[in-house]
């Protein structure tokens, strides 16, 4: 899994720029569905808190966890209709920005939640964290399947049965290299080397072998509904840019804070490439990335 360090060195780091050019609760995640482009970011953000929420069955009063709550979106689209939040997340400047705006964000790594720690919950949410539960090294080392297991384990031990879990992930797609060809030797527009460039940006972090990978670790659970898209993270990214690409003083500040980074640290370089040749994009389009949604349901009383 990503460390602190790691989680750290992407939303940290990032964070006051990307808050600056989004919202201070901005979602660092898909928004649009069903390739319908029409709605403007903000419309789609809200539409996707709608389903996301609606996929749980919430309801009013409802005890809700967000594992990797980011700077808080769904914890404030709980709290606006009656529900109790509560957030976990490794990185420090998120769990800032939740608490002064009165959200539960909680420094919390899921691996070592105990499920009595915050007392049990009538749904659970994860969207773009489970990325990060598995380093290359943990994949290599042949864990992936058990650490999957670990997190639906926890998650069924503080659900009722016929509880709900909503996961949002990027999983690897048809043309997905292999691990060992991934270097910045590559060619510079090849797969092999965005995908580098993606392992400096989000270090300590390898995705999911498709749905399929997910639904045979979810002991426990059924999934009632499974989505997966390209387009639609196409659609969000094309909205960021427009977003990001606008200017002002504070962003210009946020800019000029990170020079002396840009500087010294060659791994940020690499980061700041990520963003300059859209590899997110790119592998979108080359289909090495697709993105899952999947609802899960609890159907047993007891997981292994």
């Amino acid at each position: 899994m990503a460390s602190q360090k790691e989680i750290e060195s992407i939303y940290d780091v990032f964070g006051e720029l990307l808050r600056l050019s989004l919202g201070e609760h901005f979602d660092f995640t898909c928004a649009f569905y069903n390739g319908d482009c029409a709605k403007t970011l903000e419309q789609a953000q809200t539409a996707k808190h709608e389903y996301i929420l609606n996929s749980i069955k919430f309801k009013k009063g409802m005890r809700v966890l967000d594992i990797g709550c980011g700077w808080g979106p769904m914890l404030q689209a709980v709290k606006e209709r009656g529900g109790e939040a509560v957030g976990i997340t490794l990185s420090p400047d998120q769990v800032k920005v939740c608490k002064r705006d009165g959200l539960l964000a909680y420094l919390k790594d899921w691996k070592k939640m105990e499920p009595e720690e915050f007392g049990k919950f009538d749904g659970i949410i994860s969207v773009g964290a489970f990325e990060h539960f598995c380093s290359p090294k943990e994949h290599l080392e042949g864990k992936q399947n058990a650490i999957y297991r670990q997190f639906f384990k926890l998650c069924h031990d503080i659900l009722p049965k016929g509880g709900r879990l909503y996961l949002q992930t990027s999983v690897w797609g048809e043309n997905v290299p292999r691990y060992e060809d991934i270097s910045l030797k590559a060619p510079k527009d090849s797969n092999e080397y965005l995908l580098a460039l993606a392992e400096k940006f989000f270090p300590g972090s390898w995705i999911p072998f498709g749905n399929e990978q997910l639904i045979k670790n979810s002991i426990g659970f059924k999934a009632v509904s499974v989505n997966t898209s390209t387009s639609d993270y196409l659609c969000t990214i094309k909205e960021w840019s427009r977003y990001g690409h606008k200017i002002n003083f504070a962003k210009i500040k946020a800019i000029v804070k990170l020079i002396p980074r840009y500087i010294i640290d060659k791994n940020f370089r690499y980061q700041v490439e990520y963003f300059r040749r859209s590899v997110f994009t790119t592998m979108y389009k080359r289909k090495v990335m697709h993105l899952a949604r999947i609802v899960f349901e609890k159907v047993s009383s007891k997981s292994t």
